[in-house]
């Protein structure tokens, strides 16, 4: 689990990859409610895991984002297996936009099944849900 002295590392991710702080309060409140997950290497955080269990009393994957220099590398397969073995459900839920490719074959080799497609969220870009049952 994240602890609050891993923010600003957890941050640097972030931005990284979204290109602004944004996200700031809402990592941080994840880190203190226990719903943030890290990947380490060599004791540095190479990404993190956000969940939640407020999708229809279902565990749901929120944010899941690996530094770029790492991906490929089975870091977040790591965060989805610790989280699926962590689950206080047995579902667990989360999506990616229809143009996150990358995602969406992380989802396909972890056993995840398309359950569903949410349009209106980024305009043109349909959202696909995924599930995944313990």
């Amino acid at each position: 689990m994240a602890k609050l002295i891993d923010l600003d590392d957890i941050m640097k991710i972030d931005e990284e990859v979204i290109g602004d702080n944004s996200r700031r309060e809402y990592i941080r409140k994840a880190i203190e409610e226990k719903r943030c997950i890290v990947a380490n290497d060599k004791n540095i955080i190479v990404g993190f895991l956000i969940f939640d269990t407020h999708f229809f009393d279902c565990s749901f994957i929120s944010l899941i984002i690996v530094i770029p220099t790492e991906r490929r590398k089975g870091y977040a397969t790591s965060l989805i297996e610790y989280i699926i073995n962590i689950s206080p459900t047995k579902k667990i839920f989360s999506s990616t936009n229809k143009s996150n490719q990358r995602m969406q074959e992380v989802f396909k080799a972890n056993g995840f099944i398309q359950s569903g497609l949410i349009g209106n969220l980024d305009e043109g870009d349909p959202e696909i849900i995924y599930f995944k049952s313990k």
